[in-house]
């Protein structure tokens, strides 16, 4: 990775203070006035911090490609902002922002002119502003960086947690207000000390869509459920995962066997054929595509192509930092991009969301469905836990496989005891034929 964790660490604080700053000042120029526009009550607007971090880790060997390094900060960007609307208005049962106003926007979370910002923004952060705090950085005592992040992520926490609990606080007491309107008798009171009331003022006033019919028609949807996994649900996103594991990991090695004549292993696991890339992948596309399933083939192979192929350049690099382990290498494809993805395979992505969101997906959506409910969530439940505790053993024993074969050094305890025992050179090479150690 190039950069440390306490850069990583400063490089957050510092360009989220800057979104904080940028956030006031377009806010104070439609309003003619001074509003908080962070998410915490402090002078920090995170998201803005996290896509600088994401830029940091993900984008610096594009640098050398700036229209690559623009597009791939545009859309993981845009990911970034769509997960973490999504999110928010699936926990507080609001909407933080909302683009549906300006042209080309994406459900009102993203829009392609900020993203297009966005992206520009990655090429300046990591050609220019980056190598800029990073020499800022190295002129400051260790220590006194050190203690420095530490007080500010605590202080950070500790913000994110008083806001949290203040706008829970601040939706019961609107949902209590639009039930007593309703003439609902029994309404409970809050209590509430000074900080919290203070954050929820702040809150009303800068993000004023917080509006009392929005949690009225959340309160009224959240009914028994009947239907498991209905809609783009949780144990949907699940049930999926594990079939695209599956699915997956089934058609790359026929795709093996066909084009190199060779059966071998192509799965993420030590234990099933599982692939984790095609299960992630295929929760993570549904849940961003599900919106757009009635959209026209052309819109949705568009979407595909170019979410996959960020998805799998992501997945590239962050399986190297981990592992320090390269699963596959395109560097002999035409059109690839640092050997982590290629036009070919890219537009494979797409075909498969057309063919997945048009064909495949309705017809298993139906079949998730008629599962019963308990046995349904039991199911779910089980393969979840088995697929963490598969996922850290296979971690684990890559981490001791590269450590084995680059340091030659012996087993320090029982558990590098039993990882050298049960997952040997043979058997991982067998698991991952096609893995590479890196430095």
């Amino acid at each position: 990775m190039e950069y440390t964790v306490y850069q990583l660490a400063f490089f957050f604080f510092i360009y989220s203070f800057a979104g904080w700053c940028i956030e006031v000042c377009c806010a104070a120029i439609q309003k003619r006035k001074f509003v908080n526009r962070g998410f915490v009550n402090g002078p920090l607007c995170p998201i803005y911090g996290s896509g600088a971090v994401l830029f940091a880790i993900f984008l610096p060997e594009l640098k050398e490609a700036p229209f690559f390094l623009f597009l791939a900060g545009a859309i993981l960007a845009s990911i970034l902002e769509f997960t973490t609307g999504a999110l928010l208005e699936k926990l507080f049962h609001r909407k933080w922002w909302d683009y549906s106003d300006i042209k080309w926007n994406y459900e009102g979370y993203v829009c392609l002119p900020f993203s297009l910002i966005w992206g520009g923004c990655a090429v300046i952060l990591n050609m220019f502003l980056n190598p800029l705090l990073v020499k800022l950085l190295g002129i400051m005592p260790k220590l006194l960086i050190v203690i420095i992040m530490i007080a500010l992520t605590v202080v950070l926490v500790l913000d994110t947690v008083g806001t949290t609990l203040a706008i829970r606080g601040l939706q019961k007491k609107q949902v209590q207000l639009a039930e007593f309107t309703e003439g609902v008798s029994q309404v409970s009171k809050l209590l509430e000390n000074a900080i919290t009331r203070r954050i929820q003022k702040r809150m009303d006033k800068a993000f004023p869509m917080l509006e009392i019919p929005k949690i009225k028609r959340q309160k009224r949807t959240k009914e028994k459920e009947t239907v498991f996994a209905e809609g783009c649900s949780f144990y949907k996103l699940v049930s999926l995962f594990f079939i695209g594991a599956f699915l997956g990991d089934i058609t790359e090695t026929i795709f093996c066997l066909i084009t190199a004549g060779k059966l071998m292993s192509r799965s993420s696991v030590v234990y099933g054929p599982f692939s984790i890339v095609w299960g992630l992948g295929c929760a993570f596309l549904t849940a961003i595509l599900y919106r757009i399933r009635n959209k026209n083939d052309s819109y949705i192979f568009i979407a595909g192509t170019l979410l996959g192929g960020v998805y799998e350049y992501i997945c590239s690099v962050f399986t190297e930092l981990v592992f320090g382990t390269v699963f596959w290498d395109y560097s002999k494809f035409a059109f690839n991009l640092g050997g982590r993805i290629n036009l070919l395979y890219c537009f494979f992505w797409g075909i498969a969301a057309v063919v997945w969101m048009k064909l495949l997906y309705p017809r298993l959506s139906t079949w998730i469905e008629k599962i019963p409910m308990k046995a349904g969530k039991i199911i779910c439940t089980v393969m979840l836990v088995f697929m963490i505790f598969d996922c850290l053993l296979s971690a684990m024993a890559l981490a001791r496989y590269t450590e084995r074969n680059t340091t030659g050094k012996q087993a320090q305890n029982e558990v590098e005891s039993f990882l050298d025992e049960h997952f040997g050179d043979e058997r991982m090479e067998r698991i991952y034929p096609n893995a590479k150690i890196v430095d």
